[in-house]
């Protein structure tokens, strides 16, 4: 038989300052507003590029952007949850490893846009 923690995580140690927990909350909103603007992306390339580009390239050009968005819009929350858990610990902020996949992916995404858009019809 399990047992139930006593407290759910988000009341685990001491109420940070409001502050704080403010600017957890519009960090994990600006990362949501990012994903949503990469499928978004994503979108636009399946409907207006990929139709005079009549070939997979497109197609991949847009999974890639709204898989770049889905996975940004996945690991806010997760950010957003450790960041609290370690304010209400008193911890230090933890680092994130998605940041650099995410500007890798955003670069080789462009790339693949610009190589798109001069290479003509």
């Amino acid at each position: 038989m399990r047992r139930r923690p006593s407290k759910p995580w988000y009341e685990e140690g001491e109420e940070p300052d409001d502050r704080f927990s403010l600017a957890n909350e519009r960090t994990v909103l600006a990362w949501f507003r990012t994903g949503l603007a990469l499928m978004a992306g994503a979108l636009a390339v399946a409907q207006f590029i990929q139709p005079h580009l009549r070939a997979p390239v497109g197609t991949a050009r847009g999974v890639a952007l709204a898989g770049t968005g889905t996975l940004l819009c996945v690991t806010a929350y997760r950010r957003w949850r450790s960041v609290q858990l370690a304010m209400r610990h008193n911890r230090p902020l933890p680092l994130t490893r998605v940041l650099p996949v995410l500007a890798a992916g955003a670069a080789l995404s462009g790339v693949a846009l610009l190589a798109l858009i001069t290479e003509g019809p």
